[in-house]
Formats: structure tokens, C-alpha cells, sequence
């Protein structure tokens, strides 16, 4: 039967196995071992236990346990893939600054891409020094890991294209200087990065060395202490949960960001179709918009965009209590190419119309 399972898996790439909290050593390796072509691996969130000592990862193939997931496994198996295994998950899987330096020195080893989600354990010193050994890296997923400070930014691999940052409360625009180094950089998230105000990482990425970002998509939703964001470049923009985002903000960003054409702001209770009015024109590319729980709009509001926004394919308005029916069916008389319109609880109907 492995022979069967092996020739049937020769030629697999990629492997998920998130969420199992009952994997074992034992069923790990009889899985693992069919897989020969293996080059990414998910085991976001399975249970692992870590016992690191002096012989750390030397155990044998026959040491392997019948109940339990051990790292030391893990990083013998890593060790034996370490010429093609690019990507890696162990999101929520509670990894130790230990365990991380022990993975990233893992000698051949040359990942592309690596989740961290919620990890809380991990200290700035171990990603610093997993940064370092591994200079290859293209995604990092830090999201979560709530220990970090701006000292992980500083040692973060430069030719990062997809950084995820989201939930680090202690990191400051003094972090985000170091962000100016990333070149390539396509895709940044810093939601929920509290005392992150926007200037600073404007002035970081905006224009390095006389040529444009190449920054495509930015979320910034519920950094509640956001000031000012210039990217002409940008193309997908998240910065929903915003309370004290005004017009002011909104007009400022429809300037600093005329290229975008993915734009979330649910939760932006502060704009109104004064803002509206100014900042629609500045969006001709628009195609996804969110405004759900955007209290303060109005059925002038969805006039504004249809007249300006004419590349439009999705408008999502659900539980924006100032847009009647009337304003949504006119809006989509304007606007007929567009495929979808969240509409639940607008003016008190419950009602989703897709066409």
C-alpha cells in the first residue's frame, strides 16, 4: 500500500495538513515519506511539542511517536528537505525563539516563503537572527506574533515582496522607517498596528532611490492613529474600522492613491457624501468597493460613485441605514456591468441583489 500511496503522490508539491491537532510523528512521516517532490508545507495550527536540547533534531526515524507531534521530528525532516522545501506554515503553533533559530539554521535550507501567525512567543532577537539565516526569503507572515517591536523590522529580509505585520501593538513609525529598504516589496499588511500613523511609512515607501514603490496592496485597517498616506502606485487599499476617519482623510487619500483599484472602508462611521463628493472622481479605476457600516452615507453618496467610478464591478453598502432600495436600483440602472451589490439592511430591507 505506501508503494501504491508513494507512486500516487510522486509527483506532489504541496501539502496541507492545518488544523489536525491529533497529528502524530508516526502518521507524519508515513505521509511525508510519500511525498518525494515535496516543496511546501502547512501545518498551521496542529500541535506541537517542543523538547530542545543539546541533541536537538537527532533522533532516528524509530524514535518517532505514536501520539504526539514533536519539533525535533519536524526539524529531521526538515534537514532531509532542506535542498527543495521552499515554504513553510506554523502559524498558531506556539514555535519558541529556540525553535526558530534552530529551523532557520538548518544547513541548505533556503525558504521562500514562511507564516508565523500568532506565534506570541517569538522574541524580536529570533526573528532578527531567522532573517538573517535565511536571506531568501520573498513572504514573511508575523501577524500576531504580539512580542515583536521595531527591531524585527530592521533585520527583515530585503528582498521581501509580501510582508504581513498585522496585531503588532508595540511597533511605531520609527519601525516603519526600516520598511524604505524593501524594494520589492508588492504587498504590506499592518492592520490593527495601533501606533502606526501612516507618515512615516509614506515617506519610507513612497519613492526609494528616485524610482516608484512597487507597493500593489496596503491594509491599514484599525490603525487608529493614521495621519496621511501618499502611494500613486497602490492598488488595493483596506482601511476599514477607522472611527475617526473624516472626509478631510478620505479627500487626502483619493489624492495620495489615485491608482486604486480595490478600496475597503467598512466601519468608517465619519464619512459622509461631502467627502464623497470631492473623492470619487480621483478613482476612475475602482472596480471593488466596501462601505458596509458606513453610517453617515447617503443615496447622493451612490450618485457620486456611479457618475465618476464607471469601472465598478462590486459595491458592498450592507447596514448603511442613509441608502434606501430606490438609491441601490438606480445605482445599478447607472452602473449595469456591475456583478454584485451587498445590500443587506440598507434603509431597514434586508436584501442582497446580485445580478
Amino acid at each position: 500500500m505506501a508503494q501504491s500511496v508513494q507512486q500516487a503522490l510522486s509527483g506532489l508539491c504541496e501539502l496541507n495538513l492545518a488544523g489536525l491537532r491529533d497529528l502524530a510523528d508516526l502518521s507524519f512521516n508515513r505521509l511525508s515519506s510519500c511525498a518525494p517532490s515535496l516543496e511546501r508545507l502547512s501545518l498551521a495550527y496542529c500541535h506541537l511539542t517542543f523538547e530542545l536540547g543539546p541533541a536537538r533534531g537527532s533522533i532516528s526515524p524509530q524514535d518517532s511517536s505514536p501520539s504526539q507531534f514533536s519539533f525535533c521530528n519536524l526539524l529531521r525532516l526538515v534537514q532531509e528537505w532542506a535542498g527543495r522545501l521552499r515554504a513553510l506554515d506554523l502559524s498558531g503553533t506556539g514555535l519558541p525563539p529556540e525553535a526558530l533559530q534552530a529551523l532557520g539554521q538548518v544547513a541548505g535550507l533556503q525558504l521562500q516563503e514562511l507564516s508565523l501567525h500568532s506565534c506570541r512567543d517569538l522574541s524580536t532577537e529570533a526573528v532578527a537572527t531567522l532573517c538573517f539565516q535565511q536571506p531568501g526569503l520573498t513572504s514573511l507572515d508575523l501577524s500576531g506574533c504580539s512580542e515583536l517591536t521595531d527591531g524585527a523590522l530592521l533585520a527583515v529580509s530585503r528582498g521581501l515582496r509580501r510582508l504581513s505585520l498585522g496585531k503588532l501593538q508595540r511597533l511605531t513609525d520609527a519601525g516603519c522607517t526600516a520598511l524604505g529598504g524593501l524594494q520589492e516589496l508588492q504587498s504590506l499588511d499592518m492592520a490593527e498596528c495601533c501606533l502606526v500613523r501612516g507618515r512615516e511609512l509614506a515617506q519610507a515607501l513612497g519613492s526609494m532611490h528616485g524610482a516608484p514603490s512597487q507597493l500593489a496592496s496596503l491594509s491599514l485597517a484599525h490603525c487608529s492613529s493614521l495621519k496621511v498616506l501618499q502611494f500613486p502606485q497602490l492598488r488595493q487599499l483596506s482601511l476599514s474600522l477607522l472611527p475617526e476617519f473624516t472626509d478631510n482623510g478620505l479627500v487626502a487619500v483619493a489624492r495620495g492613491c489615485p491608482s486604486l483599484e480595490h478600496l475597503a472602508l467598512s466601519h468608517c462611521s465619519r464619512l459622509s457624501d461631502k467627502g464623497w463628493a470631492q473623492a470619487a472622481s480621483s478613482w476612475p479605476r475602482l472596480q471593488h468597493l466596501n462601505l458596509s457600516s458606513c453610517s453617515q452615507l447617503i443615496e447622493q453618496t451612490l450618485d457620486a460613485i456611479g457618475q465618476a467610478c464607471r469601472q465598478l464591478r462590486v459595491l458592498d453598502v450592507a447596514t448603511c441605514p442613509g441608502i434606501n432600495m430606490a438609491a441601490v436600483r438606480r445605482f445599478q440602472a447607472q452602473l449595469p456591468q456591475v456583478s454584485c451589490v451587498q445590500s443587506r439592511f440598507v434603509g431597514g430591507a434586508d436584501l442582497t441583489l446580485t445580478l
